[in-house]
């Protein structure tokens, strides 16, 4: 009989009170019960996401007090169970980009003063500056989703028309005018990036200042962050923040670095690239600008994806070195408009207010998550969260998006929330 993801945290929490109530045993085999604990209850969830085709395959891994604890795979890369999952498999974190991609060399901006969060954004992106709505608004209304810019453009929409690509905007060799590769045989046009940038300019912006999450202004950070910096956006993340945290493989277009890691694959694309998209990004819009991009585009490992969430909940340091100011990630990191009812963080997604009063079913992320905590979730069914006051990292890397995004059963069982409750719970019952 199928259970439920309720049922399933219903039983850890019983199970592990039997447990404590029972006997006394010694400390050894307390923390043996919550490592059979651990596997029985994230392998039970697992194994009903399979079942229930909310992904093909998935992997957890979970760090405590900067030690990885679990870290398992389940499943495989497609329903046709050939390829299985890898503990090295290299995963599209679709949005999970936005924290890990331009949000830390924008942390370090602020740091060395070249970015004000209360400065109106004009002043650093200059088109803005003569548009009614936008030029007054600040960067720390655009991270926390508080400046009422539109969600989301479909610029796909842009470079097609029935169902056919236009030639104008896409080729299928690469040549002086059209250098930025999308996938396999699809090379856009160079100057469709600042279509795409006239474009967002030129969006509509709410005079209502309430929580609307917006990845548009991520799609046009990368060009800002190479103006500031002097240093294209992909080396100065690979030079300033990757190589010094020691991420190997979090990086953009993976197909073209011969990593030995498998890539797992993402949607069987029916529309624009008419195949299945594997090793380049799954996001349209990011594809369009090469893959290299704020909004999606980066890849990594699991390992990889610990380290950057570590760094983090170490407030910017790794290795006893201060790569960004704990100052400054606490700032990223802290909620910045709850009197308006918005959770965010400066770029971080942070529990819902009130989180900890809510049952599993209605609660983002875990209930017991604390309120210092924070991360992102992708569209591809990625999920990283870190929570300093505990000391607990989560990731969860899946291609829920396999064979069609029209699978929506990882949020509809609402797996990411239970297994990150199941760690909660292990780790109270250690503590007892």
């Amino acid at each position: 009989m199928k259970r439920s993801i309720q049922f399933l945290l219903l039983f850890c929490i019983v199970h592990s009170t039997l447990a404590q109530s029972s006997s006394e045993p010694p400390i050894p085999l307390k923390m043996e019960i919550d490592k059979v604990y651990l596997n029985n209850q994230v392998d039970s969830i697992m194994t009903l996401g399979i079942q229930e085709q909310a992904f093909p395959g998935a992997q957890v891994l979970v760090a405590k007090d900067n030690k990885v604890i679990f870290h398992k795979a389940y499943g495989y890369h497609t329903y046709d169970s050939v390829q299985p999952v890898g503990l090295d498999d290299i995963y599209d974190l679709a949005s999970v980009t936005k924290i890990t991609g331009p949000l830390p060399a924008l942390m370090k901006l602020v740091d060395e003063k070249k970015l004000d969060l209360d400065a109106p954004f004009s002043t650093y992106w200059k088109p803005w500056a003569k548009r009614k709505g936008k030029k007054d608004l600040t960067l720390r209304q655009i991270l926390s989703h508080q400046a009422g810019l539109v969600p989301y453009i479909i610029f796909l929409e842009k470079v097609m028309k029935n169902g056919k690509i236009k030639k104008r905007f896409i080729r299928k060799k690469p040549n002086k005018r059209f250098k930025r590769q999308a996938y396999d045989g699809l090379y856009v046009k160079n100057h469709f990036q600042r279509k795409m940038y006239r474009i967002i300019n030129r969006s509509e912006v709410s005079p209502e200042k309430k929580y609307r999450y917006s990845g548009l202004t991520f799609l046009i950070f990368p060009e800002l962050i190479a103006q500031l910096t002097g240093t294209d956006y992909e080396t100065y993340l690979k030079e300033t923040i990757y190589n010094p945290i020691g991420c190997k493989t979090l990086g953009f277009n993976p197909s073209k670095k011969n990593f030995p890691n498998k890539i797992v694959p993402a949607e069987q694309d029916t529309l624009f690239r008419k195949t299945l998209v594997q090793g380049w990004v799954h996001d349209e819009n990011a594809s369009l600008l090469g893959g290299v991009s704020g909004n999606a585009g980066l890849f990594a490992t699991a390992e990889d994806m610990a380290k950057i969430m570590l760094f983090y909940q170490n407030y910017g340091e790794v290795d006893d070195k201060q790569i960004i100011s704990a100052e400054t990630v606490k700032e990223f990191t802290t909620i910045q408009y709850p009197q308006n009812e918005n959770r965010r963080g400066l770029g971080f997604d942070k529990p819902l207010i009130g989180n900890d009063t809510l049952t599993l079913k209605d609660a983002y992320p875990a209930p017991l998550a604390s309120k210092t905590s924070f991360g992102h979730a992708g569209f591809t069914g990625t999920f990283a969260w870190a929570d300093p006051e505990n000391q607990l990292v989560f990731i969860f890397l899946s291609n829920r998006v396999y064979p069609s995004r029209d699978h929506r059963k990882l949020y509809e069982l609402n797996i990411r929330a239970a297994l990150h409750q199941v760690f909660y719970h292990a780790l109270v019952n250690s503590q007892e």
